[in-house]
């Protein structure tokens, strides 16, 4: 953030929502130019296993901002809020869509349950989007190039991605502002109310990959088997590294950006990085003399 720009200030909240609401692309998902899968790739498609989770997740993402919006009576931050809600939602359409379009068995899904602290709810969503997005960014740079689905496919989740990083982007901003405003926004106190959610968010995703339905499901522990068959960690931090920041690179530079995540996968990767890489031995040839 610039100097003039005071964290928790109106001229803070004006510029997170009002970039949040000019930055919003409109689009209905059956009327997409999906493209024609052949019997591989379509094969494939029904094969990965997390179309389920994923279209809970943004059901329930959806229900959720929009509970949240109706109790937000600032109304620059519910018009952004709901507009959220609005994308959570056409995220839900976008992915029924294409289950339905691809043939994908898909078992009826149970009616979505609010819990009922709606605010903290909402806080820890997004903590687990913002722990949850940065590796979809990986995953899905690492999906396309594969060359497994058409372009097509991906030309059309692209700008949804986009989306995700805007709902980071804002939530983090929004999270910020809301801990300045209630004068709950010194630094040490602010970290560890982050770092408290953050480990929330990060026990969600743990309990994702343990395969327990009963949990708050994420797209990326389910999903990351699908693409990892010859993955290696390292590889998938740099993908991710740099998925990421190309992806926020498009915002502007006073708003922040979630970082603890980007800064623990840097670290990571440089511990990687210093590891010796085991030589493959050698085969000695046959003596023919």
């Amino acid at each position: 953030m610039t100097h003039d720009m005071k964290i928790g200030s109106v001229a803070h909240k004006e510029l997170f929502c009002r970039s949040f609401i000019d930055t919003y692309h409109d689009f209905e998902p059956e009327h997409l130019p999906w493209p024609k899968l052949d019997d591989t790739a379509l094969a494939i498609l029904r094969g990965i296993p997390f179309w389920e989770k994923a279209f809970d997740t943004e059901r329930e993402a959806g229900v959720l901002v929009n509970a949240y919006a109706e109790m937000v009576s600032d109304p620059v931050l519910k018009e952004a809020i709901a507009l959220q809600g609005k994308e959570e939602s056409r995220h839900a359409r976008l992915i029924k869509t294409l289950i339905e379009r691809y043939g994908i068995e898909v078992a009826e899904r149970p009616a979505v349950k609010l819990k009922s602290d709606i605010e903290q709810a909402f806080t820890v969503f997004g903590f687990e989007e913002c722990l949850d997005t940065f590796f979809a960014f990986g995953l899905f740079d690492l999906a396309r190039e594969t060359g497994i689905f058409p372009e097509q496919l991906f030309t059309i989740f692209d700008p949804i991605i986009d989306e995700e990083a805007r709902h980071i982007v804002f939530f983090v901003n929004w999270f910020t502002y809301m801990q300045a405003s209630r004068n709950q926004g010194f630094v040490p106190l602010r970290m560890t109310k982050t770092l408290w959610y953050y480990s929330k968010a990060l026990s969600n995703l743990v309990t994702a990959f343990s395969g327990n339905d009963n949990s708050d499901l994420s797209f990326t522990a389910t999903g990351a088997s699908s693409f990892t068959m010859d993955l290696t960690p390292e590889k998938f931090l740099s993908v991710s590294l740099a998925a990421n920041k190309r992806r926020m690179s498009k915002f502007d530079k006073r708003l922040l950006q979630p970082q603890l995540i980007h800064n623990i996968a840097s670290i990571a990767y440089n511990t990687l990085q210093l590891i010796p890489k085991r030589k493959p031995q050698a085969v000695e040839s046959p003596n023919l003399g």
